[in-house]
């Protein structure tokens, strides 16, 4: 994404433009139990470092180059005293490419099958088969293909 800001915002110079070149580079979540989450998205392919479960904050760099980091509730408690554990809703939602239709099926029936199952793979108007679980905290998590 390109932003344009007036200098003058920036720096309080003239009303020049300047480009800033911002990238989506780190999706974090915060979580209740960090073995469980990673296990979680370790089963949905991402390559996180054995032994991260015991530390309070954790990272995995996806093939694209997005970094997906978790974090304890109490090291965020830390950073920002403040901070409070937000509670239902579907405020965030991660979505997984899949190679084809079948994975989807595949993939959501082994995590439905280990309790995380939210909606059944459905051939969606879009064109796409897709289908929704839930990470251990509750966050949405789709899993689609092209048809």
């Amino acid at each position: 994404m390109l932003v344009r800001r007036p200098l003058s915002c920036i720096f309080g110079m003239s009303d020049k433009e300047e480009e800033v070149d911002l990238r989506l580079d780190l999706v974090g979540i915060v979580v209740r139990d960090m073995a469980a989450s990673l296990e979680f998205y370790r089963r949905l392919g991402l390559d996180i470092p054995e032994g991260a479960e015991e530390e309070p904050h954790a990272e995995a760099t996806t093939p694209s180059g997005l970094r997906v980091a978790w974090d304890t509730a109490e090291l965020i408690r830390q950073i920002d005293p403040e901070w409070t554990d937000p509670s239902g809703g579907h405020r965030v939602a991660l979505a997984f490419l899949c190679p084809d239709p079948a994975i989807v099926d595949a993939k959501y029936e082994e995590l439905a099958a280990l309790g995380f199952g939210h909606k059944d793979p459905w051939d969606a108007f879009w064109g796409q088969r897709y289908a929704s679980v839930k990470d251990p905290d509750g966050n949405q998590v789709d899993l689609f293909a092209a048809q």
